[in-house]
């Protein structure tokens, strides 16, 4: 089969069209046979590009999209499967992206995966051991042969051939999330991402940020816009916080409540909406559009294609009504007056209050980095002989107790021995975020709360915001942070660090690229 989608999203004359399925839980149920039959309907009508498939969305069992995604493509039209993090460690991930490769479903859109949902009363154990990063760089390096070490040398396995996208979500409330998705966007895209698709919200210019972002910092990359078709049961589960990351501010759902009282419960204006939705995103310059919605049928995407490219003309005059921000929200870029919506300049971030407060514990953590872990400093020579002189020794035990007593009463340590503290403001990752993201937030917090412990602000506001009272957050965008290396679990961060064994090492201080931090800050 000929790569549509891909070749549709190069093409910039043309608007990409991918249509999402949601498969639900079960093998034969309704929820599946529904999918299939919307898939044969738009192989047949050929104008959607790609078919979606939805990973346990909302952090509920559902079945494999993979193995649904090979049924589609057996009917004539790629599927887009979403892949996420949160129930597969690295080697699972591995397995099943080779599954994928070898039945030719190679069109991933990555995801960090909402949390695990409680079903009758029982959670099952998350699993997030790699975050989105980690899993487009594992993606990169299989397209290129991934080459691991076998017993008799090095063993390079023939490329795969996947086109992988990433999310992000421009609708956040506060500068400290929204700037924190922006440096892990880049993130995704220097990990391999080679087309971007957005989070849902109702704000045209919070849209247009996205592009203008990667016009300013990560060049010409796809941008799909994500159109949903919004019902009043949905919109009020937005509005509730209860889909994370989708936002419907108050003045939206009063305006959809007005509208299900029509005789076709507000069905024709939900249409018409997204169609101006559309013809919005034609006109802002995105590569196309990702439609979603319960229950829609083929005949109202094609609807929504066509009067979104006939409205397209007056899509400046559209873009206004589409005026449904987040109340007192940040915006990345300083308004255009003319437009309504941004300039390519940033707004000055330097006058904004922080959106969390930094506390004496980070203080004191300064205090002594500076002393105990800068390797100019000479008591980070005299810590690393003696993490030397420790090691298998007696001594070793008490040494890693006293350090599990003060990082567990100072950070809530869960002793993985591959600290990542300096990297996240002295935020702990493994405890205190849920999905244990090392390299930024994922999409679903609130208003700069976590989605999973909505009473916690996100690890990144707080750690933007320590490290912003210091003039240092854009370090938040720098290296990326590996996987934790969970054969250090329950050994002596401290001494994994002296030694050479953490990530630490990995990750050397780059001088080149902490010019290049420093040349984006000031741009």
């Amino acid at each position: 089969m000929k790569e549509t989608f891909q070749n549709s999203l190069n093409n910039k004359n043309e608007m990409t069209i991918a249509w999402e399925l949601v498969p639900g839980r079960g093998a034969r149920e309704k929820s599946q046979e529904s999918a299939l039959k919307a898939a044969e309907e738009a192989a047949k009508g050929d104008r959607v590009h790609a078919l979606t498939i939805t990973d346990n969305p909302g952090g509920n069992p559902a079945i494999l999209a993979d193995y649904l995604g090979m049924e589609i493509l057996r009917m004539g039209i790629e599927p887009l499967v979403h892949f996420s993090c949160k129930d597969k460690n690295r080697y699972q991930m591995e397995s099943q992206l080779y599954a994928l490769n070898r039945a030719e479903v190679n069109n991933l859109l990555v995801l960090t995966g909402d949390y695990p949902e409680a079903l009758e009363g029982r959670r099952p154990k998350p699993v997030f051991d790699m975050d989105s990063t980690h899993t487009l760089e594992l993606i990169t390096k299989m397209n290129n042969g991934l080459e691991v070490q076998g017993r008799k040398g090095p063993i390079k396995y023939h490329p795969t051939s996947f086109f992988t996208g990433a999310a992000v979500s421009p609708f956040k409330a506060t500068e400290a999330e929204q700037v924190t998705q922006y440096f892990k966007l880049e993130k995704k895209v220097a990990a391999g991402a080679r087309f971007i698709v957005t989070q849902l919200g109702y704000d045209a210019r919070k849209f247009h940020e996205v592009l203008q972002f990667l016009k300013v910092h990560n060049g010409d990359i796809p941008v799909l816009g994500n159109l949903y078709i919004l019902s009043y049961s949905a919109a009020k589960l937005m509005n509730q916080n209860q889909i994370p990351g989708c936002v419907v501010p108050d003045k939206l759902l009063a305006k959809i409540e007005e509208e299900k009282d029509a005789s076709d419960k507000g069905l024709e204006k939900r249409l018409l909406r997204a169609a101006k939705m559309y013809a919005v995103m034609k006109g802002m310059g995105f590569s196309g559009v990702h439609i979603g919605g319960h229950n829609i049928k083929y005949h109202q995407v094609e609807y929504i294609i066509d009067k979104g490219e006939e409205l397209s003309i007056d899509w400046q005059d559209l873009a206004a009504e589409f005026d449904y921000p987040i109340p007192g929200g940040f915006y990345y870029f300083e308004k255009d007056k003319a437009s309504g919506l941004n300039t390519t300049k940033p707004v000055n971030r330097e006058k904004l209050p922080l959106n969390a407060p930094v506390g004496i514990t980070y203080k004191i953590s300064r205090i002594m980095h500076s002393i105990f872990f800068d390797p100019g400093k000479p008591l980070y020579r005299a810590m690393k002989y003696l993490s030397k002189a420790l090691d298998g020794s007696i001594l070793e035990r008490p040494f890693h107790k006293l350090e599990l007593l003060l990082k567990v009463g100072l950070y809530d340590c869960k002793d993985c021995g591959d600290c990542a503290l300096p990297d996240t403001g002295y935020v702990c990752p493994m405890s205190q975020c849920p999905k244990n993201q090392r390299n930024g937030p994922c999409g679903g917090s609130n208003n700069g709360f976590c989605e999973v412990n909505p009473d916690r602000q996100c690890i990144y506001v707080r750690a933007y915001s320590r490290l912003k009272k210091y003039g240092e957050e854009e370090q938040l965008r720098g290296t990326q942070i590996p996987a934790c290396n969970w054969d250090l679990y329950q050994t002596s961060g401290w001494k994994n660090f002296y030694l050479g064994r953490d990530h630490a090492a990995a990750c050397p201080v780059d001088k080149a690229k902490d010019k290049k931090i420093k040349e984006l800050a000031q741009h």
